[in-house]
């Protein structure tokens, strides 16, 4: 069975931003309430601010850029947040993008591949309660954590391509996938993922996939929502080779022309709510155990409660 949860579609400044939809999960069939690296309010303080106001609901938190904590505090960080709010939490994390990497390093990482499976695997030890001793290329740890024993926390793994979906099939509990179509997730990320579990003689991880979607109305061009969501991504390299990968042929220079392949490539839902539907239930048959909707889109353009509203009929739906 799919779970469907829900993304805040944007970065809160105050915390009291976050509990329609903290509320919109505790009160509907929404499995849990996500929210992405946010520059801000910080993630993790607007669940807690959430939970203390009342709304106490499981939690995703990514993907959290890696080159911004270190790996001992991320555990602490998430391990905190689980006792803080008695909910599960899953926290998911990636490397960003070469120029955020040498932002905060003075260079990228030679390996990407690398450096997230150190961090994962530190994350990952500390949270079960090891005793960690790793000397690695990028990030180190010698310690552990304090015992206690908060509610679960699963630690997940960005993932758009193969290698990466590789990766976290050998170390993380979940892969999470930002704008993938169905077929890429079902075609290209579950075998990778089945093969990187196989090679490390463990179970698949659960695939998140959180996912752009509008409902059709006569005041909406679709490209225009795709773009006002992810414009961001359809010019970066890596969900360009991504989405080349899946089918969808994005142009460098022409966003609008891109964004029209998306939507047509289902990378972006858009229609009625029978349409958005059966394209959902499309990710389920693929694989994913989660599906996050993101109105990011829809908030930009229009605002929050035409957001919730569609939010509230897709939910509405899925029960």
């Amino acid at each position: 069975m799919t779970d469907f949860s829900v993304l805040i579609p944007f970065s809160p400044r105050r915390p009291e931003q976050v509990l329609p939809y903290a509320a919109l999960v505790q009160w509907t069939a929404a499995r849990r309430l996500w929210q992405g690296q946010a520059m801000l309010v910080d993630a993790a303080h607007a669940a807690a601010s959430a939970s203390g106001a009342g709304f106490r609901v499981p939690l995703g938190l990514g993907v959290t850029l890696m080159p911004l904590r270190h790996p001992y505090d991320a555990a602490h960080q998430v391990r905190s947040l689980a006792l803080t709010t008695g909910q599960p939490v899953v926290a998911g994390f990636g490397p960003g993008q070469p120029a955020f990497q040498a932002s905060m390093r003075g260079k990228p990482y030679a390996s990407p591949l690398t450096a997230s499976r150190e961090y994962v695997g530190i994350v990952r030890g500390l949270l079960t309660g090891e005793i960690v001793r790793t000397e690695g290329q990028y990030f180190s740890c010698h310690g552990g954590l304090p015992p206690a024993t908060p509610p679960q926390v699963e630690v997940g793994l960005g993932v758009l391509r193969p290698g990466m979906a590789r990766l976290a099939g050998e170390v993380a509990d979940r892969a999470i996938t930002w704008l993938t179509p169905a077929t890429y997730v079902r075609d290209t990320l579950l075998p990778a993922l089945r093969e990187g579990a196989a090679k490390a003689g463990r179970e698949v991880p659960k695939v998140t996939a959180i996912v752009p979607v509008a409902l059709r109305r006569p005041d909406r061009e679709p490209e225009q929502l795709a773009l006002s969501s992810n414009a961001a991504h359809l010019a970066a390299g890596h969900y360009q080779d991504m989405l080349r990968r899946s089918g969808i042929e994005v142009v460098a220079d022409d966003p609008v022309l891109s964004a029209k392949r998306l939507v047509a490539g289902g990378g972006f839902l858009h229609g009625d709510l029978d349409e958005v539907s059966a394209a959902l239930d499309a990710y389920r048959e693929a694989g994913a155990d989660e599906v996050v909707l993101n109105l990011t889109g829809v908030f930009n353009t229009f605002g929050q409660q035409a957001a919730l509203d569609d939010l509230k009929k897709i939910l509405a739906a899925r029960a």
